[in-house]
């Protein structure tokens, strides 16, 4: 297989409101809140209306991504054998993605994200993590990823505890690791332990401007530059308007946004771009023609509704 994903198996839920029910409800715009009381998850969902819900996840959707460009893929990740879970499971069969993980009765449900998406096009989402976060190491078959290329982690699935026994498991049986440090609050909540992923286990790593700068503790682009030279791994950093660059030692590649586009919902961007870099990767091309591909994916995605294309 080429790549295996590993990461929070979610059902997106998709809403149109105002930037009101952003404040009114004191949320941070284009921030991820995790929400731990399923009651004040189904307080939020009560009075919106659903205009989509898709198998989610991110790192699922740079899987589906993956499939939909020709690559033989899987995904592991834990829902509970409940309607949403059928759904999840079915959603990713139908995306022709092997899906490694037998569901069973769980005390939590499957994992719903209720992603708000204000007239900006930015969105903002609301996780209630449910099983997806109780993930375990007997969760993660040693096999399936030794037979894997490369496997991919998301920060949002990084853990104390049971998660993170499963992480470690991933990492030590993969032939090589690719991961999206996921969230500005994900890097915060965890920067110890990113740093050192960052600069002893991971191949691969995307990051957004905020993200990188954040977890290496620095003020300007230019010692992110020097930081990812130092490195000798593949750093993905995604800089919104000013593109993309891709560092692997001495080797910098950098890609500009598409222009015109007309954006309607930025979920799922950074998730489709690493798509695409990764299809790239996984197909010997160089670092700028990756570069290419993840903007192409992210490109598309971002002029529909939802993260799959």
């Amino acid at each position: 297989m080429k790549i295996l994903g590993i990461g929070n198996a979610i059902v997106d839920v998709i809403c149109k409101v105002e930037d009101k029910f952003i404040a009114d409800n004191e949320l941070t715009k284009s921030t991820m809140k995790l929400i731990f009381d399923e009651n004040e998850f189904k307080k939020l969902l009560s009075n919106l209306k659903i205009e989509k819900t898709v198998s989610g996840g991110s790192v699922a959707n740079s899987i589906v991504g993956l499939s939909q460009l020709g690559n033989k893929v899987g995904f592991i990740g834990k829902v509970c054998d409940d309607d949403l879970g059928s759904k999840y499971e079915e959603g990713l069969k139908n995306e022709n993605v092997e899906y490694f993980y037998t569901k069973k009765k769980e005390e939590l449900p499957t994992g719903t994200c209720l992603i708000l998406v204000t007239p900006d096009s930015e969105r903002t989402m609301c996780t209630f993590l449910g099983t997806a976060g109780k993930i375990n190491q007997n969760d993660v078959s040693a096999d399936v990823i030794k037979k894997s290329e490369i496997i991919l982690l998301e920060g949002y699935l990084w853990d104390e505890g049971d998660p993170k026994k499963a992480f470690e498991k991933a990492i030590n049986n993969a032939n090589k690791v690719a991961m999206s440090l996921s969230d500005q609050f994900c890097v915060d909540r965890h920067k110890p332990h990113f740093l050192e992923l960052v600069k002893n286990k991971l191949d691969i790593t995307f990051a957004n401007e905020q993200e990188i700068m954040s977890l290496i503790d620095v003020k300007n682009f230019d010692e992110v530059v020097s930081f990812a030279k130092s490195l000798g791994k593949i750093l993905v950093i995604t800089r919104g308007e000013k593109g993309a660059i891709a560092i692997n030692g001495n080797d910098i590649a950098e890609c500009g946004i598409k222009e015109n586009l007309k954006i309607v919902d930025l979920t799922g961007a950074g998730d489709l771009f690493a798509a695409g870099f990764l299809h790239g990767h996984v197909n010997k091309s160089g670092l700028s023609e990756c570069l290419q591909k993840g903007t192409e994916m992210s490109s598309k995605v971002i002029q529909q509704i939802g993260a799959r294309l």
